[in-house]
């Protein structure tokens, strides 16, 4: 049962499909990388606790993304992986989505994919990103090229979790 505080309905038995709870964040503030290695994407987090073992969580990620050459961006559960491919090789990064290399454009690019997390504890989703090349940075919710007398817009992006029952 999910309390009526909680955001539920207070029914004790659910039929598979139906949504059970919706969490969702947004995150305004502009975000840089130059790093070669994986990490965090500060501010790009969100908690879901599943009611149930059975239960499936719709993940949803928006992110507005540029950089200066080539980023790759994954997700993750916890410390896994999720929606990234599975054979890279030598250099190559196994990526959820990559970020464009238009000094005055910044995209919004959208990730979904429903997952089975087996568990019925805090649950916490996030993205990373790495810069592949010496240069090369990675900007969220913000153009590389950023100054007045430019392109410099500003963006938000955003998270939203749905748990679904399995």
């Amino acid at each position: 049962t999910l309390a009526t505080g909680n955001g539920g309905t207070g029914a004790t038995s659910f039929a598979p499909g139906k949504v059970l709870q919706v969490v969702s964040a947004q995150e305004g503030q502009v975000r840089s990388t130059t790093s070669g290695s994986f990490g965090a994407i500060s501010g790009v987090t969100l908690d879901i606790t599943p009611s149930s073992t059975s239960s499936k969580v719709l993940v949803f990620f928006t992110l507005v993304l540029s950089c200066t050459n080539h980023g790759v961006i994954r997700f993750k559960r916890d410390s896994t992986v999720i929606g990234a491919g599975i054979t890279a090789s030598g250099s190559r990064q196994d990526a959820s989505m990559t970020s464009n290399s238009d000094g005055n454009t910044a995209r919004p690019q959208t990730f979904n994919f429903l997952d089975s997390p087996s568990k019925s504890s805090a649950t916490t989703y996030f993205a990373e990103w790495i810069a592949n090349s010496g240069s090369n940075a990675i900007y969220l919710n913000r153009t590389p090229n950023d100054t007045d007398a430019t392109y410099g817009s500003r963006f938000a992006s955003t998270i939203t979790l749905m748990e679904i029952e399995g």
